[in-house]
């Protein structure tokens, strides 16, 4: 019996890979209307200061990486993973579609295209949905599906914070690094997870991103069967003179030290490392804790290629593919409140 053969695009944010690419890569960013939400002119001028402001500080974040984002070789990982998961039912293929550097949609969609496959699956490598990371890699999508005539049936999973094999396989991990920091220190242990912040006013109108990291946290704080956990959600990467939500992990940490607690950091919205991970969390706010009288600072690492992650991947790629759902959550229909509205399902509704 032939395979049905499966095209699955693998969206993340990207990352510059030379030091010439980190001045693009952010103007690139600042300038997509889902992060700087202004008429198109005034986007642009202001995509233009802030790139200006932040380049020299985010070329020398990537020079401690040496010069290049990671984030395209650890996705390539995971694809690679994820088809040899899925070869006794398709014949699958992963394609990487990056949002603000190489490799762009309108390339990854001819290459879906040449491919001919019987079926596209769309998975966010983002847990959580928001309009600024899912909303923003499926819009630019579709826009150049349309134009290049990838007429493919497609399906889309919109997001999976609480899928129940994607949360054992993290909480498996974060297990590991807080029982390995228990036997490095005999201060008491705070758990901070740390998600990338949004603005406010985006959350304020509609984004679910901050609820589903409230479900993230519940499940995994329920998986990790820790008695009497010590924890936190906080909220990294602030990059607008904007309020973000809150509270910051800069203000936990520094809570962290008042209460005479050691701190193990999760990324809990990141499944690979990258600047964010090797730099902000294990540089920069490592020797912030440090100025803050925190006892110990230890990390939980991104998931990457870890089995047990990709096996969960797999899965909701499998579900999704079966499904009869163009647009579905990890768990079929709309997961989020009505008060979302920019829950994609209500959306589309």
């Amino acid at each position: 019996m032939t395979r049905q053969k499966l095209a699955i695009v693998l969206f993340n944010l990207g990352g510059p890979d030379a030091p010439e690419a980190v001045r693009p890569f952010l103007y690139n960013l600042f300038s997509d209307r889902a992060i700087i939400r202004a008429p198109w002119g005034l986007r642009q001028l202001l995509a233009w200061k802030i790139t200006r402001r932040r380049a020299p500080d985010a070329e020398a974040n990537y020079a401690i990486l040496g010069g290049k984002s990671p984030l395209l070789e650890l996705t390539e990982d995971q694809a690679r993973m994820i088809e040899r998961y899925l070869a006794p039912d398709f014949d699958a293929k992963c394609f990487i579609a990056m949002r603000y550097w190489n490799p762009r949609a309108d390339k990854v969609v001819r290459d879906v295209r040449a491919w001919g496959p019987d079926k596209v699956v769309l998975l966010p490598l983002y847990p959580q949905y928001s309009t600024t990371t899912t909303g923003s890699s499926i819009a630019e999508w579709r826009h150049h599906s349309a134009r290049a005539g990838l007429v493919a049936e497609t399906r889309t999973l919109c997001c999976w914070h609480s899928d129940p094999a994607f949360i054992a396989a993290t909480a498996s991990i974060i297990r590991t690094a807080y029982d390995a920091a228990r036997k490095k220190t005999d201060a008491p242990l705070r758990l901070l997870f740390s998600a990338h912040g949004l603005p406010e006013p985006i959350v304020k109108a509609g984004d679910p991103y901050q609820w589903q990291i409230e479900q993230t946290v519940a499940a995994l704080v329920q998986a990790l069967q820790i008695d009497g956990l010590d924890y936190r959600i906080c909220y990294q990467s602030r990059v607008t003179p904007q309020v973000w939500i809150g509270p910051s992990t800069e203000e936990s940490i520094a809570e962290a030290g008042r209460d005479k607690r050691a701190v193990v950091i999760a990324p809990i919205a990141f499944v690979s490392e990258h600047s964010e991970t090797l730099v902000e969390l294990d540089v920069e706010y490592r020797h912030y804790a440090e100025k803050h009288g925190v006892t110990g600072y230890f990390r939980a690492p991104a998931q990457n290629s870890d089995p047990a992650f990709i096996a969960a991947v797999a899965g909701l790629i499998r579900k999704t593919a079966l499904s009869k759902r163009g647009l579905s959550s990890f768990a079929g229909p709309c997961q989020c409140p009505q008060n979302h509205a920019d829950c994609p399902h209500v959306t589309a509704a």
